[in-house]
């Protein structure tokens, strides 16, 4: 015989649990002749008998009594592996890679986690918080597989789409002159700013552009990492800041917020992947598009 297949497992472990070959050939759907047969081409195999024959009985010897437990054990493992290799090939088993820095989750992608782990408990998400710049090399290497940024960058090898979208609110020291409800972007050129740093953040550029299009050229005071460090920096008196308007709702006793409405700047917030990304990344990703933009709503509504 060739050399032992599942097949004659799940053979001998139904003939030696019905001790019968006429109820174990019915229970696998095949005719008895073909079973008798696997059943004699195992033992051979093996090189003892595993069965004892009677025309009235089937037993097992003792040889028998211990390939019966080793053999449910390499099946139960089988179907394991199935299941296993099943599950992460439709993305719901693993670990899923996110980087991100840390004021996007002021925003919808808490929830979105939130949501992404009661659907699918098999999935370890882990979080990487670290700069745009590291994002996109993390990203590329494949250390993480998918990333959050606002002003993404244009690479040939990563897709981007919109997660949601988000505006830019300012924040102004308590006590600060502007008491409008709300603040164009003109109106702060004389002020100075906190803005992240320049040399990091495709978004602290962008945010840099749209005051020159406003007609000035912004005096920044201090450069900070993280967008949620711009509020502190501004109660403690080092100027004004743009910040999306998730990170706004990260309420500071000392600060006050206003929406920025002319021009209306934007925070959009996009998501990144690989071309290449895999079933658990693309699980996230249409939940993403699913639940993003109501999210968000909520969290304006809040």
């Amino acid at each position: 015989m060739a050399a032992m297949e599942l097949r004659h497992l799940r053979y001998f472990v139904a003939v030696a649990e019905k001790l019968s070959f006429t109820a174990a050939a019915e229970a696998l759907g095949v005719a008895q002749p073909p079973l008798s047969q696997q059943i004699r081409d195992l033992e051979t195999e093996i090189g003892t008998c595993l069965l004892e024959r009677t025309t009235r009985r089937v037993s097992l010897t003792q040889a028998g009594q211990d390939f019966l437990v080793r053999a449910r054990a390499i099946l139960h493992s089988a179907q394991d592996a199935t299941e296993r290799a099943h599950a992460i090939g439709c993305g719901s088993v693993g670990v899923l890679n996110v980087g991100l820095t840390g004021s996007m989750l002021a925003g919808p992608l808490g929830g979105l986690i939130h949501k992404f782990q009661e659907t699918f408990a098999g999935v370890d998400i882990q979080i990487h918080e670290m700069s745009p710049d590291k994002q996109i090399a993390a990203l590329k290497s494949g250390q993480t597989d998918i990333s959050f940024l606002r002003t993404p960058p244009q690479d040939p090898d990563l897709l981007s789409e919109l997660a949601w979208s988000e505006g830019i609110a300012v924040v102004l020291p308590k006590g600060h002159g502007i008491v409008s409800e709300s603040v164009t972007l003109s109106r702060l050129k004389d002020e100075k700013f906190v803005f992240l740093r320049l040399r990091d953040s495709l978004f602290a550029r962008h945010i840099l552009q749209c005051c020159i299009g406003a007609g000035f050229y912004p005096t920044i005071s201090q450069q900070a990492v993280e967008a949620a460090s711009l509020t502190s920096l501004v109660a403690a008196g080092f100027g004004v800041a743009l910040i999306p308007e998730f990170v706004a709702k990260l309420a500071h006793a000392n600060v006050t917020y206003r929406p920025v409405v002319s021009p209306i700047l934007s925070a959009d917030v996009h998501a990144l992947y690989h071309l290449r990304s895999g079933p658990m990344a693309q699980n996230f990703l249409a939940l993403m598009r699913s639940d993003a933009e109501r999210l968000a709503a909520e969290l304006r509504r809040g």
